[in-house]
């Protein structure tokens, strides 16, 4: 058996949940078996809730979150959101050991940890604990660093432009 991995895609710029994606993808022309729980995404539509059925059954996709916590049009409580992050770490630790899945995606795992609506030591539980031939990816800007020293693989994205500054909005397929 391989050694699974532990891979973190964090920084400012556009693209982690997108290399996470590109991974899985990749990844089901092995007949691997991924899947992806979605902390803060969950309440808008977005491509890859649709894009991802067609990889299924090799691919399955748990949006859980009740959308990005206290920006735009987020009128749920933090309670709410600290709810369904804490039933989504029991989710992820359910599928992470469950024996089912080559790897295993916690897509915005990031900045749930960072709005504290879960904790850096419960993250840091379900990275010791996994099986050792599961690869385990966390996505989200701000990784701790105690998770950082852990990984095995680091990917910041960096913005260097973004058509936002130009006034362009959020585009259907490249953004969302």
């Amino acid at each position: 058996m391989d050694k699974g991995l532990t891979i973190v895609y964090t920084g400012k710029g556009k693209g982690k949940t997108t290399a996470a994606l590109g991974l899985a993808l990749r990844a089901t022309g092995y007949q691997k078996k991924i899947c992806m729980i979605q902390f803060i995404k969950g309440s808008w539509h977005y491509g890859e809730m649709d894009s991802s059925k067609k990889l299924e059954p090799k691919f399955e996709m748990v949006a859980i979150g009740k959308g990005f916590v206290g920006i735009i049009d987020d009128k749920s409580p933090r309670e709410d959101h600290e709810k369904i992050a804490k039933e989504a770490i029991k989710i992820s630790s359910e599928k992470i050991q469950s024996g089912k899945y080559d790897i295993v995606i916690l897509d915005e795992i990031n900045y749930a940890v960072n709005l504290n609506l879960v904790s850096l030591t419960e993250v840091l539980q379900l990275i010791k604990s996994k099986p050792y031939d599961v690869d385990l990816v966390l996505t989200g800007n701000y990784a701790k660093k105690e998770i950082i020293e852990i990984a095995d693989l680091v990917t910041e994205m960096k913005e260097i432009k973004h058509p936002f500054q130009s006034g362009i909005k959020a585009k259907k397929g490249i953004d969302f």
